[in-house]
Protein backbone atom coordinates (compact mmCIF):
# COMPACT_ATOMS: atom_id res chain seq x y z
CA UNK A 1 0.00 0.00 0.00
CA UNK A 2 1.36 3.71 -0.98
CA UNK A 3 1.00 6.27 1.30
CA UNK A 4 1.67 8.61 -0.26
CA UNK A 5 -1.33 10.82 -1.48
CA UNK A 6 -3.57 8.73 0.75
CA UNK A 7 -6.32 9.89 3.06
CA UNK A 8 -6.01 8.18 6.58
CA UNK A 9 -8.48 7.96 9.58
CA UNK A 10 -6.45 7.88 12.87
CA UNK A 11 -8.39 6.75 15.53
CA UNK A 12 -7.10 8.14 18.78
CA UNK A 13 -4.70 10.35 17.28
CA UNK A 14 -4.21 12.69 20.09
CA UNK A 15 -2.88 9.81 22.39
CA UNK A 16 0.72 9.11 23.08
CA UNK A 17 1.36 6.52 19.79
CA UNK A 18 -1.61 8.30 17.76
CA UNK A 19 0.22 11.18 17.96
CA UNK A 20 3.32 9.48 16.76
CA UNK A 21 1.79 7.31 13.80
CA UNK A 22 0.46 10.91 12.49
CA UNK A 23 4.09 12.49 12.66
CA UNK A 24 5.83 9.47 10.55
CA UNK A 25 2.40 9.01 8.60
CA UNK A 26 2.73 12.83 7.56
CA UNK A 27 6.22 11.90 6.61
CA UNK A 28 5.73 9.44 4.36
CA UNK A 29 3.67 11.96 2.39
CA UNK A 30 -0.54 11.15 3.46
CA UNK A 31 -2.30 13.58 1.85
CA UNK A 32 -4.48 13.85 4.63
CA UNK A 33 -4.98 13.12 8.05
CA UNK A 34 -8.42 12.54 9.70
CA UNK A 35 -7.53 12.37 13.35
CA UNK A 36 -10.34 11.13 15.78
CA UNK A 37 -10.26 11.12 19.85
CA UNK A 38 -12.78 11.22 22.73
CA UNK A 39 -12.86 14.83 23.59
CA UNK A 40 -13.18 18.13 21.31
CA UNK A 41 -10.04 19.57 22.89
CA UNK A 42 -8.41 16.32 22.06
CA UNK A 43 -8.66 16.30 18.53
CA UNK A 44 -8.11 20.22 17.79
CA UNK A 45 -5.05 20.13 20.01
CA UNK A 46 -3.58 17.12 17.86
CA UNK A 47 -4.50 19.05 14.71
CA UNK A 48 -3.30 22.55 16.29
CA UNK A 49 -0.01 20.78 17.31
CA UNK A 50 0.65 18.86 13.89
CA UNK A 51 -0.43 22.07 12.03
CA UNK A 52 2.71 23.71 13.01
CA UNK A 53 4.71 21.16 11.54
CA UNK A 54 2.97 20.34 8.26
CA UNK A 55 0.58 22.03 5.35
CA UNK A 56 -1.45 18.53 4.66
CA UNK A 57 -5.08 18.99 5.43
CA UNK A 58 -5.52 17.79 8.86
CA UNK A 59 -9.69 17.40 10.06
CA UNK A 60 -10.53 17.14 13.90
CA UNK A 61 -13.12 14.48 14.70
CA UNK A 62 -14.48 13.51 18.46
CA UNK A 63 -16.49 11.51 20.57
CA UNK A 64 -16.64 7.64 21.37
CA UNK A 65 -17.23 5.55 18.56
CA UNK A 66 -18.60 2.39 20.47
CA UNK A 67 -21.67 4.29 20.66
CA UNK A 68 -24.49 5.43 18.42
CA UNK A 69 -24.00 9.17 17.09
CA UNK A 70 -26.54 10.86 19.68
CA UNK A 71 -24.89 9.60 22.56
CA UNK A 72 -21.07 9.70 21.25
CA UNK A 73 -20.56 13.16 23.36
CA UNK A 74 -21.70 12.08 26.47
CA UNK A 75 -19.54 10.41 29.41
CA UNK A 76 -20.45 6.82 30.56
CA UNK A 77 -22.05 7.71 33.94
CA UNK A 78 -24.57 10.03 31.86
CA UNK A 79 -25.69 7.26 29.77
CA UNK A 80 -25.89 4.47 32.43
CA UNK A 81 -28.18 6.91 34.69
CA UNK A 82 -30.77 7.86 31.36
CA UNK A 83 -33.09 5.40 31.28
CA UNK A 84 -33.45 6.54 27.25
CA UNK A 85 -29.85 6.27 27.17
CA UNK A 86 -29.43 2.28 28.17
CA UNK A 87 -32.66 1.36 26.27
CA UNK A 88 -30.77 2.78 23.02
CA UNK A 89 -27.68 0.66 23.87
CA UNK A 90 -29.13 -2.47 24.84
CA UNK A 91 -30.62 -2.33 21.47
CA UNK A 92 -27.44 -0.94 19.54
CA UNK A 93 -25.64 -3.82 21.00
CA UNK A 94 -27.76 -6.92 21.59
CA UNK A 95 -30.25 -7.00 18.83
CA UNK A 96 -29.17 -8.25 15.21
CA UNK A 97 -27.46 -5.76 12.98
CA UNK A 98 -29.39 -3.78 11.36
CA UNK A 99 -29.05 -0.96 8.76
CA UNK A 100 -30.66 1.58 11.27
CA UNK A 101 -27.90 0.57 13.93
CA UNK A 102 -25.68 0.82 11.53
CA UNK A 103 -26.63 4.60 9.81
CA UNK A 104 -26.64 5.52 13.68
CA UNK A 105 -23.38 4.22 14.65
CA UNK A 106 -20.88 6.92 15.44
CA UNK A 107 -17.92 4.74 13.93
CA UNK A 108 -19.48 4.02 10.82
CA UNK A 109 -20.86 7.21 10.16
CA UNK A 110 -17.08 8.56 10.40
CA UNK A 111 -15.61 5.94 7.89
CA UNK A 112 -18.19 6.17 5.60
CA UNK A 113 -17.89 9.77 5.47
CA UNK A 114 -14.23 10.28 5.26
CA UNK A 115 -13.74 7.32 3.17
CA UNK A 116 -9.86 6.46 3.89
CA UNK A 117 -7.58 4.65 2.30
CA UNK A 118 -6.17 3.44 5.09
CA UNK A 119 -7.32 3.63 8.96
CA UNK A 120 -4.37 3.43 11.89
CA UNK A 121 -6.57 2.41 14.96
CA UNK A 122 -4.73 3.53 17.92
CA UNK A 123 -7.45 3.90 20.27
CA UNK A 124 -6.64 1.19 23.59
CA UNK A 125 -10.30 -0.69 22.78
CA UNK A 126 -9.70 -3.39 25.44
CA UNK A 127 -8.82 -0.78 28.52
CA UNK A 128 -11.93 1.16 27.25
CA UNK A 129 -14.52 -1.90 27.45
CA UNK A 130 -12.98 -4.05 30.37
CA UNK A 131 -12.49 -0.54 32.70
CA UNK A 132 -16.68 -0.21 32.33
CA UNK A 133 -16.22 -3.08 35.34
CA UNK A 134 -18.55 -5.70 35.05
CA UNK A 135 -17.86 -7.16 38.19
CA UNK A 136 -18.92 -3.99 39.83
CA UNK A 137 -22.28 -4.02 37.66
CA UNK A 138 -22.61 -7.66 38.75
CA UNK A 139 -22.45 -6.93 42.24
CA UNK A 140 -25.08 -4.27 42.17
CA UNK A 141 -27.31 -6.70 40.13
CA UNK A 142 -26.67 -9.25 43.28
CA UNK A 143 -27.93 -6.80 45.72
CA UNK A 144 -30.81 -6.26 43.78
CA UNK A 145 -31.87 -9.99 43.15
CA UNK A 146 -32.10 -10.20 47.03
CA UNK A 147 -34.87 -7.53 46.49
CA UNK A 148 -36.38 -9.11 44.14
CA UNK A 149 -36.34 -12.45 45.38
CA UNK A 150 -37.86 -10.58 48.73
CA UNK A 151 -41.10 -9.84 46.73
CA UNK A 152 -39.94 -5.96 45.55
CA UNK A 153 -39.28 -4.67 42.30
CA UNK A 154 -37.59 -0.92 42.58
CA UNK A 155 -36.80 1.25 39.94
CA UNK A 156 -33.20 0.93 41.25
CA UNK A 157 -33.40 -3.16 40.67
CA UNK A 158 -34.01 -2.62 36.77
CA UNK A 159 -31.80 -0.26 36.80
CA UNK A 160 -28.90 -2.25 37.90
CA UNK A 161 -30.17 -5.09 35.70
CA UNK A 162 -30.21 -2.80 32.52
CA UNK A 163 -26.25 -1.21 33.76
CA UNK A 164 -24.91 -4.58 33.19
CA UNK A 165 -26.59 -5.65 30.14
CA UNK A 166 -24.84 -3.18 28.25
CA UNK A 167 -21.64 -3.05 30.53
CA UNK A 168 -21.42 -7.14 29.02
CA UNK A 169 -17.58 -6.78 27.00
CA UNK A 170 -18.24 -9.40 24.40
CA UNK A 171 -21.13 -7.96 22.68
CA UNK A 172 -19.52 -4.33 22.48
CA UNK A 173 -16.57 -6.17 21.28
CA UNK A 174 -18.60 -8.16 18.40
CA UNK A 175 -20.90 -5.28 17.93
CA UNK A 176 -17.97 -2.94 17.40
CA UNK A 177 -16.26 -5.42 15.01
CA UNK A 178 -19.52 -5.80 12.98
CA UNK A 179 -19.53 -1.63 13.00
CA UNK A 180 -15.76 -1.38 11.19
CA UNK A 181 -16.20 -3.89 9.03
CA UNK A 182 -19.47 -2.57 7.89
CA UNK A 183 -17.91 0.94 7.14
CA UNK A 184 -14.45 0.00 5.59
CA UNK A 185 -16.49 -2.36 3.31
CA UNK A 186 -18.64 0.55 2.12
CA UNK A 187 -15.49 2.76 2.19
CA UNK A 188 -13.44 0.56 0.10
CA UNK A 189 -10.83 1.40 2.94
CA UNK A 190 -7.60 -0.85 2.11
CA UNK A 191 -5.45 -1.20 4.72
CA UNK A 192 -6.47 -1.33 8.62
CA UNK A 193 -3.83 -1.48 11.70
CA UNK A 194 -4.49 -2.40 14.86
CA UNK A 195 -2.66 -1.18 18.18
CA UNK A 196 -3.48 -3.98 20.49
CA UNK A 197 -2.65 -4.98 23.80
CA UNK A 198 -1.36 -7.55 26.01
CA UNK A 199 -2.97 -6.08 29.29
CA UNK A 200 -0.59 -6.74 31.38
CA UNK A 201 2.42 -4.83 29.64
CA UNK A 202 3.89 -8.40 28.69
CA UNK A 203 4.24 -9.76 32.43
CA UNK A 204 1.98 -12.92 33.02
CA UNK A 205 -0.65 -13.68 35.82
CA UNK A 206 2.31 -12.66 38.50
CA UNK A 207 1.79 -8.88 37.74
CA UNK A 208 2.52 -6.98 40.67
CA UNK A 209 0.08 -4.20 39.25
CA UNK A 210 -3.33 -4.83 40.52
CA UNK A 211 -6.66 -2.50 40.56
CA UNK A 212 -7.69 -4.19 43.53
CA UNK A 213 -6.61 -6.54 46.26
CA UNK A 214 -6.65 -9.59 44.28
CA UNK A 215 -3.34 -10.27 42.04
CA UNK A 216 -3.84 -9.93 39.39
CA UNK A 217 -7.46 -8.40 39.46
CA UNK A 218 -10.05 -9.71 37.49
CA UNK A 219 -10.47 -6.56 36.05
CA UNK A 220 -6.96 -6.13 34.84
CA UNK A 221 -7.52 -10.31 33.27
CA UNK A 222 -10.93 -8.92 31.56
CA UNK A 223 -8.19 -6.48 29.57
CA UNK A 224 -6.39 -9.37 28.73
CA UNK A 225 -9.13 -11.62 28.08
CA UNK A 226 -10.73 -8.40 25.34
CA UNK A 227 -7.25 -7.92 24.16
CA UNK A 228 -6.70 -11.41 22.99
CA UNK A 229 -10.42 -12.09 21.97
CA UNK A 230 -10.07 -8.30 19.71
CA UNK A 231 -7.01 -9.97 18.09
CA UNK A 232 -8.84 -13.29 16.90
CA UNK A 233 -11.96 -11.16 15.38
CA UNK A 234 -9.39 -9.57 13.38
CA UNK A 235 -7.81 -12.53 12.34
CA UNK A 236 -11.14 -13.75 11.41
CA UNK A 237 -11.67 -10.18 9.48
CA UNK A 238 -8.29 -10.80 7.82
CA UNK A 239 -9.33 -14.26 6.50
CA UNK A 240 -12.46 -12.44 4.84
CA UNK A 241 -12.13 -11.88 1.08
CA UNK A 242 -13.77 -8.32 0.57
CA UNK A 243 -12.17 -7.07 4.10
CA UNK A 244 -9.20 -4.80 3.90
CA UNK A 245 -5.67 -5.97 4.67
CA UNK A 246 -5.68 -5.88 8.31
CA UNK A 247 -2.55 -5.95 10.81
CA UNK A 248 -2.26 -5.57 14.18
CA UNK A 249 1.23 -4.47 15.88
CA UNK A 250 0.51 -5.69 19.96
CA UNK A 251 3.22 -3.93 22.39
CA UNK A 252 3.88 -6.20 25.46
CA UNK A 253 5.34 -3.36 27.39
CA UNK A 254 4.80 0.24 29.02
CA UNK A 255 4.44 2.58 26.11
CA UNK A 256 6.16 5.42 27.45
CA UNK A 257 6.51 8.74 27.01
CA UNK A 258 4.85 12.05 26.28
CA UNK A 259 6.14 14.54 27.86
CA UNK A 260 8.41 15.37 31.34
CA UNK A 261 6.88 17.97 33.47
CA UNK A 262 6.32 19.17 36.85
CA UNK A 263 2.93 20.51 37.41
CA UNK A 264 -0.39 19.40 38.94
CA UNK A 265 -1.41 15.53 39.25
CA UNK A 266 -4.77 14.73 37.87
CA UNK A 267 -7.26 11.85 38.36
CA UNK A 268 -9.53 10.95 35.44
CA UNK A 269 -8.91 14.36 33.77
CA UNK A 270 -9.41 16.26 37.75
CA UNK A 271 -6.79 17.42 39.96
CA UNK A 272 -6.27 15.55 43.41
CA UNK A 273 -7.07 17.57 45.85
CA UNK A 274 -5.28 17.42 48.95
CA UNK A 275 -6.51 16.56 52.28
CA UNK A 276 -5.17 16.18 55.55
CA UNK A 277 -6.11 14.45 59.19
CA UNK A 278 -4.61 15.76 62.05
CA UNK A 279 -3.48 12.76 64.85
CA UNK A 280 -5.99 14.61 67.18
CA UNK A 281 -9.17 13.89 65.23
CA UNK A 282 -7.97 10.24 64.76
CA UNK A 283 -11.09 7.52 64.12
CA UNK A 284 -11.32 5.07 67.31
CA UNK A 285 -11.85 1.71 65.40
CA UNK A 286 -14.68 0.22 66.78
CA UNK A 287 -17.66 -1.40 65.16
CA UNK A 288 -17.77 -0.84 61.58
CA UNK A 289 -16.22 2.13 59.16
CA UNK A 290 -17.63 3.55 55.82
CA UNK A 291 -15.31 2.45 52.93
CA UNK A 292 -16.54 6.38 51.30
CA UNK A 293 -17.85 9.23 53.52
CA UNK A 294 -18.81 12.47 52.62
CA UNK A 295 -17.88 14.06 56.08
CA UNK A 296 -15.00 13.09 58.01
CA UNK A 297 -12.53 14.07 60.21
CA UNK A 298 -10.16 15.05 57.70
CA UNK A 299 -9.10 18.81 56.40
CA UNK A 300 -9.53 20.30 52.59
CA UNK A 301 -6.13 21.98 52.37
CA UNK A 302 -7.72 23.94 49.39
CA UNK A 303 -4.91 22.66 47.23
CA UNK A 304 -4.10 19.98 44.69
CA UNK A 305 -1.07 17.72 44.36
CA UNK A 306 1.49 19.07 42.01
CA UNK A 307 4.65 16.69 41.48
CA UNK A 308 7.52 15.91 39.00
CA UNK A 309 5.73 13.51 36.34
CA UNK A 310 5.98 11.52 33.22
CA UNK A 311 2.73 11.55 30.88
CA UNK A 312 2.73 8.10 29.39
CA UNK A 313 -0.30 8.51 27.38
CA UNK A 314 -3.01 6.56 27.89
CA UNK A 315 -1.47 4.70 30.49
CA UNK A 316 -1.48 7.75 32.58
CA UNK A 317 1.25 9.61 34.29
CA UNK A 318 4.10 8.15 36.86
CA UNK A 319 6.05 9.42 39.70
CA UNK A 320 9.60 9.09 39.21
CA UNK A 321 9.38 6.09 41.60
CA UNK A 322 6.72 4.91 40.24
CA UNK A 323 8.33 4.79 36.51
CA UNK A 324 11.67 3.66 38.15
CA UNK A 325 9.48 0.76 39.34
CA UNK A 326 7.63 -0.01 36.34
CA UNK A 327 10.42 0.04 33.75
CA UNK A 328 13.17 -1.60 35.76
CA UNK A 329 14.44 -5.08 34.40
CA UNK A 330 12.48 -7.58 34.57
CA UNK A 331 9.18 -5.21 35.12
CA UNK A 332 6.73 -4.25 32.40
CA UNK A 333 10.64 -2.20 30.63
CA UNK A 334 9.23 0.18 28.03
CA UNK A 335 8.88 0.61 24.63
CA UNK A 336 9.03 4.00 22.91
CA UNK A 337 6.03 5.11 20.26
CA UNK A 338 7.87 6.43 17.99
CA UNK A 339 9.32 2.43 17.53
CA UNK A 340 5.22 1.19 17.19
CA UNK A 341 4.64 4.18 14.44
CA UNK A 342 7.73 2.94 12.59
CA UNK A 343 6.34 -0.41 12.70
CA UNK A 344 3.28 0.76 11.85
CA UNK A 345 4.36 2.50 8.78
CA UNK A 346 6.41 -0.52 7.33
CA UNK A 347 3.37 -2.82 7.92
CA UNK A 348 1.34 -0.64 5.70
CA UNK A 349 4.03 -0.37 3.00
CA UNK A 350 4.30 -4.12 2.96
CA UNK A 351 7.47 -4.38 5.07
CA UNK A 352 7.86 -7.67 7.29
CA UNK A 353 8.99 -5.96 10.41
CA UNK A 354 7.74 -9.37 12.18
CA UNK A 355 5.70 -7.92 14.91
CA UNK A 356 2.37 -8.15 13.35
CA UNK A 357 0.39 -10.36 15.05
CA UNK A 358 -2.14 -10.83 12.29
CA UNK A 359 0.35 -12.63 10.07
CA UNK A 360 1.79 -14.70 13.63
CA UNK A 361 -1.09 -16.67 13.95
CA UNK A 362 -1.90 -17.46 10.40
CA UNK A 363 1.82 -18.87 10.53
CA UNK A 364 1.04 -20.63 13.78
CA UNK A 365 -2.14 -21.97 13.27
CA UNK A 366 -2.83 -25.31 11.53
CA UNK A 367 -4.84 -25.48 8.76
CA UNK A 368 -5.89 -27.99 6.34
CA UNK A 369 -3.78 -31.28 5.54
CA UNK A 370 -2.70 -32.92 2.77
CA UNK A 371 -3.66 -36.34 4.78
CA UNK A 372 -6.68 -35.29 5.85
CA UNK A 373 -7.64 -34.40 2.38
CA UNK A 374 -6.59 -37.48 0.86
CA UNK A 375 -8.88 -39.79 3.73
CA UNK A 376 -11.92 -37.65 2.27
CA UNK A 377 -12.42 -39.67 -0.47
CA UNK A 378 -12.35 -42.88 2.31
CA UNK A 379 -14.62 -41.26 4.78
CA UNK A 380 -17.06 -40.64 2.33
CA UNK A 381 -16.97 -44.25 0.45
CA UNK A 382 -17.36 -45.66 4.09
CA UNK A 383 -20.57 -43.38 4.85
CA UNK A 384 -21.96 -43.88 1.44
CA UNK A 385 -21.84 -47.72 2.04
CA UNK A 386 -22.96 -47.75 5.46
CA UNK A 387 -26.00 -45.62 3.77
CA UNK A 388 -26.50 -48.48 1.43
CA UNK A 389 -26.15 -51.21 3.87
CA UNK A 390 -29.08 -49.67 5.79
CA UNK A 391 -31.43 -48.42 3.13
CA UNK A 392 -31.08 -44.88 5.29
CA UNK A 393 -29.59 -41.46 3.74
CA UNK A 394 -27.84 -39.06 5.85
CA UNK A 395 -28.65 -35.34 4.65
CA UNK A 396 -28.86 -33.05 7.91
CA UNK A 397 -29.10 -33.26 11.81
CA UNK A 398 -29.10 -29.84 12.59
CA UNK A 399 -25.89 -29.94 14.55
CA UNK A 400 -23.33 -27.69 12.72
CA UNK A 401 -25.77 -25.00 11.97
CA UNK A 402 -27.12 -22.45 10.27
CA UNK A 403 -30.61 -24.58 10.01
CA UNK A 404 -30.17 -22.69 6.50
CA UNK A 405 -27.81 -25.18 5.68
CA UNK A 406 -29.75 -28.21 6.81
CA UNK A 407 -33.00 -26.46 4.68
CA UNK A 408 -30.80 -26.13 1.40
CA UNK A 409 -29.57 -29.90 2.23
CA UNK A 410 -32.93 -31.46 2.63
CA UNK A 411 -34.84 -29.16 -0.44
CA UNK A 412 -31.45 -30.02 -2.57
CA UNK A 413 -32.44 -34.23 -1.15
CA UNK A 414 -36.08 -33.82 -2.09
CA UNK A 415 -34.88 -33.09 -5.44
CA UNK A 416 -32.84 -36.04 -5.64
CA UNK A 417 -35.57 -38.36 -4.71
CA UNK A 418 -37.96 -37.00 -7.20
CA UNK A 419 -35.22 -38.66 -9.18
CA UNK A 420 -34.32 -34.82 -11.33
CA UNK A 421 -31.12 -34.53 -12.87
CA UNK A 422 -29.51 -31.31 -12.91
CA UNK A 423 -31.01 -30.44 -16.79
CA UNK A 424 -34.20 -31.89 -15.57
CA UNK A 425 -34.97 -29.45 -13.30
CA UNK A 426 -33.57 -26.81 -15.14
CA UNK A 427 -36.12 -27.71 -18.01
CA UNK A 428 -39.29 -28.93 -15.99
CA UNK A 429 -41.76 -26.22 -15.03
CA UNK A 430 -41.22 -24.98 -11.42
CA UNK A 431 -45.14 -26.28 -10.81
CA UNK A 432 -44.24 -29.55 -11.60
CA UNK A 433 -41.22 -29.80 -9.39
CA UNK A 434 -43.16 -28.16 -6.41
CA UNK A 435 -45.62 -30.74 -6.90
CA UNK A 436 -43.45 -33.72 -7.03
CA UNK A 437 -41.45 -32.07 -4.10
CA UNK A 438 -44.76 -32.18 -2.11
CA UNK A 439 -45.50 -35.60 -3.02
CA UNK A 440 -42.50 -36.58 -1.08
CA UNK A 441 -43.10 -34.97 1.81
CA UNK A 442 -46.89 -35.90 2.18
CA UNK A 443 -46.08 -39.81 0.89
CA UNK A 444 -42.80 -40.32 3.05
CA UNK A 445 -43.36 -39.95 6.56
CA UNK A 446 -40.23 -41.24 7.93
CA UNK A 447 -38.58 -38.23 5.80
CA UNK A 448 -41.09 -35.76 6.78
CA UNK A 449 -40.09 -36.89 10.50
CA UNK A 450 -36.69 -36.85 10.31
CA UNK A 451 -36.85 -33.22 8.91
CA UNK A 452 -39.42 -31.93 11.51
CA UNK A 453 -37.73 -33.27 14.19
CA UNK A 454 -34.19 -31.51 13.74
CA UNK A 455 -35.90 -28.19 14.17
CA UNK A 456 -36.66 -27.75 10.32
CA UNK A 457 -40.43 -26.93 9.91
CA UNK A 458 -42.00 -27.43 6.28
CA UNK A 459 -43.72 -25.11 4.46
CA UNK A 460 -46.26 -26.15 2.15
CA UNK A 461 -46.67 -25.20 -1.31
CA UNK A 462 -49.89 -23.35 -0.88
CA UNK A 463 -47.77 -20.81 1.11
CA UNK A 464 -50.45 -21.05 3.84
CA UNK A 465 -49.76 -24.30 5.98
CA UNK A 466 -47.20 -25.35 8.27
CA UNK A 467 -45.57 -28.59 9.28
CA UNK A 468 -43.74 -28.56 12.15
CA UNK A 469 -42.42 -30.07 15.41
CA UNK A 470 -42.02 -29.17 19.04
CA UNK A 471 -38.86 -27.31 17.90
CA UNK A 472 -38.69 -24.66 15.07
CA UNK A 473 -35.15 -23.56 14.79
CA UNK A 474 -36.12 -20.49 12.78
CA UNK A 475 -36.94 -17.84 13.71
CA UNK A 476 -34.76 -17.48 16.54
CA UNK A 477 -35.60 -16.55 20.13
CA UNK A 478 -35.00 -12.76 20.23
CA UNK A 479 -37.32 -12.34 23.61
CA UNK A 480 -40.67 -13.16 22.15
CA UNK A 481 -42.41 -16.02 21.97
CA UNK A 482 -45.39 -15.04 19.96
CA UNK A 483 -44.48 -13.70 16.20
CA UNK A 484 -46.55 -12.72 13.22
CA UNK A 485 -47.23 -14.25 10.39
CA UNK A 486 -46.23 -11.43 7.64
CA UNK A 487 -45.53 -12.10 4.36
CA UNK A 488 -42.52 -10.58 4.89
CA UNK A 489 -41.25 -12.72 7.87
CA UNK A 490 -42.87 -16.10 5.96
CA UNK A 491 -40.32 -15.10 3.46
CA UNK A 492 -37.16 -14.45 5.99
CA UNK A 493 -38.21 -17.45 8.15
CA UNK A 494 -37.90 -19.51 5.24
CA UNK A 495 -34.85 -18.05 3.75
CA UNK A 496 -33.39 -18.45 7.31
CA UNK A 497 -34.31 -22.49 7.59
CA UNK A 498 -37.86 -23.39 6.86
CA UNK A 499 -38.02 -25.77 4.08
CA UNK A 500 -39.82 -24.20 1.19
CA UNK A 501 -42.31 -25.99 -0.87
CA UNK A 502 -43.89 -23.21 -2.82
CA UNK A 503 -42.81 -22.42 -6.72
CA UNK A 504 -41.11 -19.52 -6.00
CA UNK A 505 -38.48 -21.12 -4.22
CA UNK A 506 -38.27 -24.05 -7.18
CA UNK A 507 -37.84 -20.96 -9.33
CA UNK A 508 -34.49 -20.26 -7.01
CA UNK A 509 -33.36 -23.68 -7.50
CA UNK A 510 -33.73 -23.76 -11.10
CA UNK A 511 -31.62 -20.48 -11.71
CA UNK A 512 -28.89 -22.08 -8.90
CA UNK A 513 -28.74 -25.27 -11.21
CA UNK A 514 -28.43 -22.76 -14.81
CA UNK A 515 -25.47 -21.32 -12.96
CA UNK A 516 -23.68 -24.27 -12.28
CA UNK A 517 -24.08 -25.89 -15.56
CA UNK A 518 -22.97 -22.48 -17.19
CA UNK A 519 -19.59 -23.02 -15.24
CA UNK A 520 -19.65 -26.66 -16.33
CA UNK A 521 -19.96 -25.32 -20.27
CA UNK A 522 -17.63 -23.15 -19.64
CA UNK A 523 -14.65 -25.62 -19.09
CA UNK A 524 -12.98 -26.62 -22.47
CA UNK A 525 -13.83 -30.03 -22.82
CA UNK A 526 -10.13 -30.84 -23.53
CA UNK A 527 -8.95 -29.12 -20.53
CA UNK A 528 -6.98 -31.67 -17.95
CA UNK A 529 -5.29 -29.04 -16.31
CA UNK A 530 -5.30 -28.20 -12.74
CA UNK A 531 -6.65 -24.87 -13.39
CA UNK A 532 -10.67 -25.64 -12.24
CA UNK A 533 -11.43 -26.97 -8.99
CA UNK A 534 -14.84 -28.36 -9.90
CA UNK A 535 -14.16 -29.58 -13.62
CA UNK A 536 -16.75 -31.66 -15.17
CA UNK A 537 -15.82 -34.89 -13.65
CA UNK A 538 -16.65 -33.28 -10.57
CA UNK A 539 -20.32 -32.58 -11.62
CA UNK A 540 -20.69 -35.41 -13.76
CA UNK A 541 -18.99 -37.87 -11.23
CA UNK A 542 -22.29 -39.18 -10.69
CA UNK A 543 -25.89 -38.56 -12.88
CA UNK A 544 -27.63 -37.60 -9.71
CA UNK A 545 -27.96 -34.56 -7.64
CA UNK A 546 -25.47 -34.42 -4.73
CA UNK A 547 -26.43 -32.33 -2.27
CA UNK A 548 -23.29 -31.82 -0.05
CA UNK A 549 -21.59 -30.74 -3.49
CA UNK A 550 -24.63 -28.71 -4.54
CA UNK A 551 -25.16 -26.60 -0.78
CA UNK A 552 -21.29 -26.56 -0.67
CA UNK A 553 -20.89 -24.67 -3.85
CA UNK A 554 -23.66 -22.42 -2.95
CA UNK A 555 -22.10 -21.13 0.14
CA UNK A 556 -19.17 -19.84 -2.15
CA UNK A 557 -21.72 -18.77 -4.71
CA UNK A 558 -24.52 -17.53 -3.17
CA UNK A 559 -22.99 -17.02 0.20
CA UNK A 560 -19.87 -15.70 -0.18
CA UNK A 561 -18.49 -17.74 2.37
CA UNK A 562 -15.63 -18.48 0.48
CA UNK A 563 -12.06 -19.63 3.13
CA UNK A 564 -8.90 -17.42 1.99
CA UNK A 565 -6.68 -19.73 3.16
CA UNK A 566 -5.90 -23.22 1.47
Amino acid sequence: MVIQGSRVLVLGGWGLVGMAVCRRLIEEGASELVILSLEKWQAEDAVATLQKETDINLTPVWGNMFVRDSLKDLGRNDILNNPDNRQMMMQDLLNDLTDEILDHSFLYQVVTKYNPQIIVDCVNSATALAYQDIFTSSIEVRKSLDTLKAGSVSEDALSSVERLLITQYTPQLIRHIQILYNGMRKAKTKVYVKIGTSGTGGMGLNIPYTHSEEKPSRMLLSKSALAGSHTLLLWLMARTPDAPIIKEIKPTAAIAWKKIEYGEIKRRGKAVKLYDCPPEKALELKGSIEREMKKGPWLDKKDTLKKVFIDTGENGIFSFEEFTAITSRGQMEFVTPQEIANNVVYEILGGNTGHDIINALDNATMGPTYRAGYLRGSALQKMARLQKEHHSDSVAFELLGPPRLSKLLYEAYLLKRCKFTMDEVINHSATFIASCAEEQIKSDPKLRSEILSIGIPILLSDGKHLLRGPEMKIPAYRGDNTLKLTPENIDKWTAEGWLDLRESNFKLWQERFQKIREEIDAIPEEDTSSQYDRDREYWMESNEIEPGKIVGWLFLAEEQGKRMKE
